[in-house]
């Protein structure tokens, strides 16, 4: 049995009993990283009285995973397995999808406990109305790459979530900005620790605080979506435009599975 059990973002207390449960049990546990996964442990062991379990602890990372399947196989199918992040829910991205993706293709049975989210934990804490919104994790670095997506995430028309690292925040705040210095923002610092803080405001508002702030931590973005000014018209409505086939084809063509040529001969035949 293979278990991906969440781990607290920040306060030690939000482990789960039941999670502590499945520790004291494990045969083998598959870390993103096994140092870090250890001291969790013995915190748990000290302050909660949790059994130190007597289990094999290996790396699984984006760089080892696949090799690490093939390594462990014969584990995976008999021993009593336990995959953990470094913190917060595992597989949202994070390499645990690859396990994930190996117990489907192999039958092999697996659970997903519940537990502590930065996502939902910050878009809860966001003040938000929508209840719909899009995670993007982390951009790219640098380049062409980062800004599209930075665009796309801006203009998907959804409230949109981001992981960002503290070096990159002052950045990611300027670049938004630029695009869209009036938008919404709020900005999430170290969830559930000691120096947990909620920022909210336009981009400008943020940029021009955030230059007299010492940024460290880690920082969870929500992007508001953007408010269209434009109506939109819907299927039927295009039907009734007066206006010439060609043009009419081409709008059409956009709204349902037929191609131009087909509305157009569809248009000239009524």
């Amino acid at each position: 049995m293979i278990t991906f059990i969440p781990t607290p973002i920040g306060n030690p207390q939000d482990i789960t009993i039941r999670a502590m449960k499945l520790f004291e049990k494990a045969e083998l546990f598959l870390c993103e990283d096994t140092r870090q996964t250890k001291r969790l442990l013995r915190l748990l062991e000290e302050r909660f009285d949790m059994a130190y379990p007597d289990a094999d602890f290996v790396s699984f990372n984006e760089h080892n995973g696949k090799a690490r399947l093939e390594e462990y196989a014969t584990s995976l199918s008999e021993k009593e397995v336990v995959y953990v992040s470094d913190a917060g829910m595992p597989v949202i991205s994070d390499p645990g999808q690859l396990l994930v993706e190996y117990c489907q293709k192999h039958a092999l049975k697996y659970d997903v406990l519940p537990g502590a989210s930065a996502v939902t934990t910050a878009y809860a804490a966001s003040g938000f109305e929508e209840g719909k919104f899009l995670f993007y994790a982390f951009l790219p670095h640098k380049g062409k790459e980062r800004s599209a997506a930075l665009s796309e995430a801006m203009n998907n028309g959804y409230n949109t979530v981001l992981y960002e690292a503290p070096h990159r925040l002052e950045k990611l705040l300027k670049e938004i900005s630029l695009l869209d210095e009036n938008r919404i923002l709020f900005l999430a610092k170290e969830i559930s620790k000691r120096y947990q803080t909620y920022y909210r405001g336009t981009a400008k508002e943020l940029d021009e605080k955030f230059k007299e702030l010492t940024i460290r931590g880690e920082w969870v973005v929500v992007i508001s979506a953007k408010k269209s000014t434009e109506k939109s018209l819907s299927f039927a409505e295009v039907l009734t435009l007066d206006l010439p086939p060609k043009p009419k084809a081409k709008l059409l063509a956009q709204l349902s599975d037929k191609s131009v040529k087909e509305w157009y001969e569809s248009l000239i035949k009524n």
